[in-house]
């Protein structure tokens, strides 16, 4: 929205559906009809890449009502009217329980250990507590789908951070600005393998380069949430407990990560430290992390499955 000044105004709009599922077959056709209707954005010589994600995409509904709701739901179409423009929609579906809650309970996957011993690995995972869970996972959640929204509104063009239109990937490194859209998808995904983990009560740790760059951004932008006041704290998780060491991102930085050697790459003056060859990069033991690399599992993580569909 732009005011009488010529400065564009952003605003957020909340909203929340309860549905109540009538047929489980006809919603997973609806589903297998949305997916196969979409438009997927992919880079040039990657054949057969269309197909195959709708054929993923279409496996993934089969069978499971959550996933199949994801894939009809259509957050956009809320606003769609003249003087606004959509910049970015966040949306998921879980079972509801009688109460109609319609997020994952993390005052249970995320209990407090009382053992007293503090050396069991509930007690490691201590800082993740319920209210901190919740804040990373909304975060997680937004940045998938403004990654996704970057990916349908430029697909494989390069990144021009100067231009202020990139919500995500312009705060990637330099040396991913010129990646493809399917590079981008992947990367896109990661956002929400990570609050998938979350919503499992399950630790984030990253298992690829870019599961290290999607969390760092996430606990940036969680941490900004708060301290802006759009966390959610105070509304649809004020039920959360509360406990001392809510919400310490120092010490979630320490912990989730296994080091921080991305960051290298934002250093102009360490151009090239992505290629192993490169001698900055033996001299730190760094590894790849050259693009293509960033979706190749580390040696110590269990890889992901790599028949998960795509949100878009």
């Amino acid at each position: 929205m732009v005011d009488s000044g010529g400065v564009r105004r952003r605003f957020k709009v909340t909203a929340e559906v309860l549905v109540e599922v009538v047929g489980e077959a006809p919603l997973e056709r609806s589903a297998v009809r949305s997916v196969v209707g979409s438009v997927f954005v992919v880079g040039g010589g990657s054949g057969g890449t269309v197909v195959r994600f709708r054929r993923d995409g279409s496996e993934g509904v089969r069978g499971d009502p959550v996933a199949a709701l994801e894939a009809v739901v259509d957050p956009v179409a809320i606003v769609d009217c003249e003087g606004v423009e959509v910049v970015g929609a966040r949306y998921w579906a879980v079972e509801a329980d009688g109460q109609g809650e319609v997020w994952p309970d993390f005052a249970a996957l995320f209990p407090e250990c009382g053992c007293g011993g503090g050396d069991c690995e509930r007690c490691a995972a201590g800082m993740l507590t319920p209210r901190t869970v919740a804040v990373l996972w909304s975060a997680a959640g937004m940045l998938a789908d403004l990654a996704y929204g970057d990916v349908l509104e430029f697909g494989d063009g390069p990144v021009d951070p100067a231009g202020g239109l990139w919500s995500v990937f312009g705060e990637f490194p330099r040396i991913t600005w010129r990646q493809d859209a399917l590079w981008r998808r992947q990367a896109a995904r990661s956002f929400d393998d990570l609050a998938a983990d979350l919503a499992a009560g399950e630790c984030p740790r990253p298992r690829c380069a870019a599961e290290e760059m999607a969390l760092h951004l996430i606990l940036r932008y969680a941490e900004s949430a708060v301290d802006d006041g759009w966390s959610g704290l105070d509304t649809r998780f004020a039920g959360l407990p509360e406990r001392g060491d809510d919400l310490d991102w120092a010490l979630l930085s320490d912990v989730l990560f296994t080091d921080h050697d991305i960051l290298e790459l934002f250093d102009p003056g360490r151009d090239g430290i992505e290629d192993p060859d490169d001698d900055h990069n033996r001299r730190l033991d760094i590894g790849d992390y050259r693009p293509n690399a960033w979706f190749t599992t580390f040696d110590h993580a269990q890889p992901r499955d790599p028949r998960r569909p795509f949100r878009r």
